[in-house]
């Protein structure tokens, strides 16, 4: 992977998969969109802090 992409696409991609019903978890995404894993990984300190940031999921 040459470059990552920017902290709103990776928000982006994750709000659309959930809109189109993919699964979430790390194992599926790493397999379905490595460079979204890596990219959101760059950003976040984890996969879950990640959704919670592009779901607005509460703790």
């Amino acid at each position: 992977m040459d470059q990552y992409l920017s902290m709103e696409e990776v928000m982006s991609q994750i709000q659309n998969l959930k809109e189109q019903g993919h699964p979430l978890n790390k194992k599926k995404v790493k397999q379905t969109k490595p460079q979204l894993l890596q990219s959101a990984l760059y950003y976040f300190p984890s996969w879950d802090h990640a959704l919670k940031n592009s779901l607005n999921i509460k703790e």
